[in-house]
């Protein structure tokens, strides 16, 4: 999880501001930021259904509890399938997370929270319960247990509160899991979706919590410089990129009929090729991790050898993309595009 500023999708619901409410256009602009809200509305509500059904999943998945748990020898199918049923939920809250993260807090923290930020005031003795830790991350770090890269170890059990990862070992914890840490997450994201349904968008800061999406992908690729990144035990964090650019180009989408008729259809062409260029350089790295970090790369004042590295120019194309000083950069373009049609960032 990232803390943002609200430059994400805000709920007027409780303000009284709905789409007719909130409007003051006449005409075609009108009919556009409609069109965009509706869109936005639909392709978040659908991904937060999907979320739902993978969290289901993971629970269905967990063996059921006995005498010595779980292991991943006796039980490798229900592992594969409480694995898949995980990434499924990744990249289901992965395409809308900005609009998980300013609507609903408390959910947000409990279902996408980084153990390092669990443990930072109070530790966890008790890892398959419903309470301190949990969330996707918490159930991550379980079912990789044992697979854990070294720097991602070496980072955590120098933590205060830190307690090592691993499957459940008796009953309880077996019952644990599945009856407390994984409907812990069914429940949260139920809530989500069904807390979802009735809030009104705002228009401008859902065109916003695009700019912030696309901005956060500079700083998830610096987290991985400390083994920080956010799906370090599966190793997926890439996966999670590709996720997120597609939800931003999903959303944005929504936007750009009206981006050609206030901003031209020039800046539109531009910032779809920005959301390209960025996948292209998702997709030149093959798997679903961050690609390795050189060591001792600087993410303030990186060497030219570093930055020749995969990872240092997957980290320069997305702070290049992401500089708001430069005027031909993805988040400039959207930005100058946003002026045009008169929205204002929150």
């Amino acid at each position: 999880m990232t803390r943002r500023t609200p430059a994400y999708f805000v709920c007027l619901a409780a303000l009284g501001c709905g789409l007719g409410a909130c409007s003051n256009d006449d005409g075609d602009d009108a009919d556009l930021k409609t069109d965009a809200i509706i869109d936005t509305k639909a392709y978040v509500t659908g991904e937060l259904e999907k979320l739902v059904t993978a969290s289901e999943a993971i629970q269905k998945a967990a063996p059921a509890p006995d005498d010595d748990g779980w292991n991943p020898r006796e039980d490798a199918q229900a592992l594969e399938k409480m694995r898949s049923a995980w990434a499924d939920a990744r990249d289901a809250y992965e395409r809308v997370e900005g609009s998980i993260a300013i609507l609903f807090e408390g959910l947000d923290i409990s279902t996408d929270e980084r153990y390092d930020g669990f443990i930072e005031a109070d530790g966890d003795d008790d890892l398959f319960d419903g309470e301190g830790v949990t969330g996707m991350h918490a159930i991550e770090r379980i079912l990789w247990a044992g697979d854990h890269p070294e720097h991602v170890l070496a980072f955590e059990s120098a933590l205060p509160n830190y307690k090592e990862a691993e499957f459940p070992s008796n009953e309880d914890e077996a019952d644990g899991f599945k009856n407390e840490l994984a409907q812990r997450l069914v429940d949260d994201t139920k809530e989500m979706l069904q807390s979802f349904k009735p809030v009104a968008l705002d228009a401008s800061t859902a065109y916003f919590g695009v700019i912030g999406s696309m901005e956060e992908q500079i700083e998830k690729v610096e987290n991985a410089a400390t083994a920080q990144d956010e799906s370090r035990y599966a190793q997926r964090t890439l996966a999670d990129m590709r996720a997120n650019l597609e939800g931003g180009e999903k959303v944005y989408a929504a936007f750009s009929e009206w981006v050609k008729a206030d901003a031209g259809e020039d800046v539109d062409t531009k910032i779809m090729a920005g959301f390209r260029a960025i996948a292209r350089a998702y997709e030149a790295n093959k798997g679903e991790a961050i690609p390795a970090v050189p060591d001792g790369f600087d993410v303030d004042d990186p060497s030219d050898a570093d930055l020749d590295t995969p990872y240092g120019k997957l980290f320069h194309l997305l702070e290049t993309e992401a500089d708001t000083d430069s005027k031909s950069s993805l988040a400039s373009l959207m930005r100058q595009a946003a002026d045009d049609m008169e929205l204002e960032e929150e």
